[in-house]
């Protein structure tokens, strides 16, 4: 018998896609070992995902960076249509390895309700499940090898990249890596526009990110964030 707590979780309807087959029904069988998911539909293209999006109106969808027919970045660039479209979608994204440019883009317009993972992780059901509920939830999870690629990139060997950060910068990081504007930043905590455009543009400066031009800064402080959140914890999954 399932212990209470699993019980009395709402059921989550996931969408399942992948090009291969076999990844699909291994990912489908992980999540359905737990009581409260549900796989309604598995697709093995971006034209079926997206219809079954539409018709299933699921609470999150794990899929393969790359689908049929291009084998690009299909994955991807559902999230961001659902991002438009869906924004109460979680979505997952399943990568065979660590892809810096999809993780940005995936995060580009906030973290909230995304995930990438590595597809070694499939085999844990832990992780995938915990994930996926996460996301449901509206935070997020990022593979600990794309947190540290990023981190390693933007900071001194040894060095905590949060540490020079004030109580209240620390309180603003958190907010922008929700993918919060400063305008929406500054209404939550009762400061003016002007004052989070300051203490957002210390915060880039201190963690080096200033004078970035190759992809949003406000992307990498998130996973920045992210991953110092997840370390301080014990380690594991970055989740927001």
């Amino acid at each position: 018998m399932a212990p209470r707590a699993l019980r009395s979780r709402p059921v989550l309807r996931l969408v399942v896609a992948d090009g291969s087959f076999m990844v699909r029904e291994a990912v489908s069988a992980v999540l359905r070992d737990a009581p409260d998911v549900e796989v309604q539909a598995t697709c093995s293209d971006h034209e079926s995902l997206m219809a079954a999006v539409e018709e299933i109106q699921p609470h999150v969808i794990v899929t393969d960076v790359r689908l049929p027919p291009d084998w690009t970045d299909e994955g991807i660039r559902a999230a961001t249509t659902l991002r438009a479209t869906h924004p109460e979608i979680g979505v997952v994204i399943l990568s065979a390895a660590v892809e810096p440019a999809f993780v940005l883009e995936l995060f580009r317009d906030g973290s909230e309700r995304r995930a990438y993972l590595l597809k070694d992780e499939v085999h844990d059901r832990d992780a995938i499940v915990s994930a996926v509920r996460a996301i449901a939830r509206g935070r997020s999870v990022i593979d600990p090898k794309v947190v540290e690629m990023v981190v390693a990139a933007r900071t001194h060997p040894g060095s905590e990249p949060l540490e020079d950060l004030s109580p209240r910068e620390h309180e603003i990081l958190g907010q922008v890596a929700t993918g919060k504007t400063n305008g929406a930043i500054a209404k939550d905590l009762r400061l003016s526009k002007r004052s989070v455009e300051k203490h957002v543009h210390t915060i880039f400066t201190k963690l080096g990110l200033a004078e970035s031009e190759d992809v949003s800064p406000r992307v990498k402080a998130a996973l920045i964030f992210l991953g110092h959140r997840s370390s301080a914890a014990g380690g594991g999954h970055r989740r927001g």
